[in-house]
């Protein structure tokens, strides 16, 4: 049988694969009026979906049906795994996708729970809610989890987990219960301890599982190394068990609060010409329902006064907001504010930030759903043909150019307090970047900004002396380069090259192309520094400006007043775009630079290889925190022991050259 040609031809709302994230997530396929059809969760969002994006007569039938009856497809990203699965069940029992296989275990999340008002308090992990006297922790994802986490706990903090049965007929014969026996009950039943002495552990294990403080982590893990380290291998196995089941009990699942807690979590992420939102609205403990936008920035507000902003218009309409709400910071009339949420609502509601717990991690999903958002925003509105052409036509008629920029060039510089200077070179052609033709610049001296940038475009415009381009003509310059990509086959200058020095066929056809629009990241002073670096070469024809990052302001040569875009101009977006780009690829060179120094120093310290070099520098962030980390700060790095850590700071402190910070 023949397929049909939209069975041949894919479906129409298929995004780019550059627009999906690879991050872990959620994605939704819906039909033409937003029923959803199917929920799924991923680890890796993009991979996940290009299977659904196969050619059709691949899918199964079941699946190929699904995709040709959506007409959309919505994703959500999330932190893990663990978050994944949890919004999954959540929109599948609330949304019942027709597509879906239905969950047939609808049972409630475990918690750990400690019976305060028994006479010895056991902990134990149940379901059940409304225990007399109980303390509850959770809900937690998992039961396998929380099951771990209570054993390794209890041996932290020996507390009782029998049942009430055996501790009663322990307590009545003397005789230690089963789980004393084996090892597994630590309260009075098992003989060891008095009911007193019980109540103490019990204590303690409640304070710490309130404040759950992850320090108890490094505890185990230096226990496990000081095992180690005399030879107690056995010791240092079951320390390395409980370091896994510990690190188990902090993976927290940000989508499964309370059963009693209803909020609105608002994401936000922005820069100075736009900002997305992400709403995630949680009733009875469960994410209930979410939306997402974007919004262009007439002006660079601070963050907390654009909170007031997006929490009215998110309100202003007929969604009741909740009796809390989260936000990233609070807007200076957050009292008006609050009122404003209590009129809306009839009842009292909370403005608040979320700094720890498990609000703060659906704060940050959220955030990150907005940052995504604002990136996919951006992208399409790069890849629009339409806005890329009107908005090099602004940029040509704002700078009084003869043609528009089909060709421009950003630069950028990067150093660490002066020293380690690099700069970056990006290039964009019709709007869109060129990769391949990003080049990486290494600056041996400067004395500042301006001379850096005037020593960049003086070897930069030496490939473009012959002002009209025969020269490149004549090397074969209009062939494409061999470079696949700027990241990973780039051109260190490591010396300035003079403005007269000869030019290698090989290096002038990498910089044959002569650009319309030439742009510095820098205001008046970068400008002046280009221009004076333009006119040395004598090449003619070529545009100058720079882009101030304080207020977005466009600079030219000789102007004492800066052009001013409209502040949701595609021009003005192309341009930050632009700039943007240049400082990520510098300050990019800038830290692998800066990792390769440093790895060449301590490379040199005998007993420290490869592995080790990374450990480190993995452990610490940074090289400044590893030069301001103590001896028993780097002991404590896996494979490091006290005579080598004292060994690398002394090495690290001994050379009188400043080091990054």
């Amino acid at each position: 049988m023949g397929i049909a040609p939209s069975i041949a031809s894919g479906v129409p709302y298929r995004p780019k694969p550059g627009e999906i994230p690879t991050s872990p997530g959620v994605y939704r396929f819906c039909d033409a009026d937003g029923r959803v059809l199917y929920v799924g969760k991923a680890k890796n969002l993009r991979a996940r979906l290009s299977n659904y994006f196969a050619p059709l007569r691949t899918l199964h039938e079941r699946t190929r049906r699904m995709v040709l009856s959506a007409a959309s497809v919505e994703w959500t990203v999330v932190a893990s795994d663990v978050e994944a699965l949890n919004l999954e069940i959540t929109w599948i029992n609330e949304l019942k996708p027709p597509f879906n296989v239905r969950f047939k275990d609808d049972k409630s999340y475990p918690y750990l729970v400690v019976t305060l008002a028994d006479e010895a308090p056991r902990a134990m992990v149940s379901r059940k809610r409304g225990i007399p006297g109980a303390r509850y922790f959770g809900p937690y994802p998992k039961m396998w989890a929380v099951t771990d986490t209570l054993e390794i706990l209890t041996r932290i903090f020996p507390i009782r987990t029998c049942k009430d049965s055996d501790y009663r007929r322990a307590m009545a014969t003397g005789k230690p219960c089963f789980a004393g026996q084996i090892g597994r009950c630590f309260g009075p039943c098992s003989g060891k301890v008095t009911i007193e002495e019980h109540r103490e552990n019990v204590d303690r294990f409640v304070a710490f599982m309130q404040n759950q403080d992850p320090r108890i982590m490094r505890e185990l893990e230096r226990e496990m190394r000081q095992a180690a380290a005399v030879q107690d291998y056995e010791t240092a196995a079951r320390k390395r068990d409980e370091l896994q089941a510990a690190t188990a009990f902090f993976e927290k699942s940000a989508v499964v609060l309370g059963d009693r807690v209803d909020l609105d979590v608002f994401g936000i992420e922005h820069d100075e010409l736009a900002a997305a939102v992400h709403l995630f609205m949680v009733r009875g403990g469960r994410i209930r329902g979410e939306r997402s936008w974007t919004v262009d920035k007439e002006l660079d507000v601070p963050l907390g006064e654009l909170v007031d902003s997006v929490v009215q218009n998110a309100y202003g309409h007929d969604l009741v907001p909740a009796r809390e709400v989260v936000v990233p910071e609070l807007p200076d009339d957050a009292e008006a504010l609050e009122s404003w949420l209590g009129e809306r609502a009839g009842r009292r509601v909370e403005l608040r930030v979320a700094h720890r717990g498990a609000k703060a991690s659906l704060l940050e999903t959220a955030t990150r759903n907005a940052k995504q958002s604002l990136m996919l925003y951006k992208t399409r509105r790069s890849a629009d043909f339409t806005t890329r052409s009107r908005a090099l036509e602004d940029i040509q008629e704002a700078l009084g150019m003869p043609d528009a920029p089909l060709r421009i060039e950003c630069y950028d510089v990067s150093h660490l307090s002066g020293t380690n200077i690099v700069a970056s070179m990006v290039v964009f052609e019709d709007g869109l970047p060129r990769k391949d033709e990003y080049r990486r610049f290494t600056i041996p001296a400067s004395s500042d900004d301006t001379d850096s940038i005037h020593q960049v475009l003086t070897r930069r415009l030496a490939y473009l002396r012959g002002g009209d381009g025969e020269e490149a003509a004549a090397t074969g310059a209009d062939e494409p380069t061999a470079a696949a990509h700027a990241e990973t086959a780039t051109v260190e200058n490591a010396v300035a090259e003079a403005s007269d020095a000869p030019v290698a066929p090989e290096r002038r056809k990498k910089f044959a192309y002569r650009p319309n629009l030439l742009v510095v990241d820098g205001g008046q002073p970068q400008v002046e520094a280009a221009a004076r670096a333009l006119a040395e070469s004598g090449v003619q024809g070529i545009t100058l400006c720079g882009i101030a990052k304080r207020l977005e302001e466009i600079w030219t040569p000789d102007s004492d007043y800066p052009v001013i875009l409209p502040r949701n101009s595609d021009a003005l977006f192309l341009f930050q775009r632009i700039r943007d780009e240049a400082h990520r690829f510098a300050i990019t060179h800038q830290r692998q630079r800066r990792k390769r120094d440093i790895g060449t120093v301590l490379s040199e310290i005998p007993g420290l290889g490869p592995a080790r070099v990374k450990e480190l520098l993995r452990h610490f962030g940074s090289v400044a925190r590893l030069k301001g980390a103590s001896e028993a700060d780097i002991a404590e790095v896996k494979g490091i022991g006290p005579t080598l850590a004292a060994t690398i700071r002394s090495t690290l402190h001994a050379d009188a050259a400043p080091g990054p910070r």
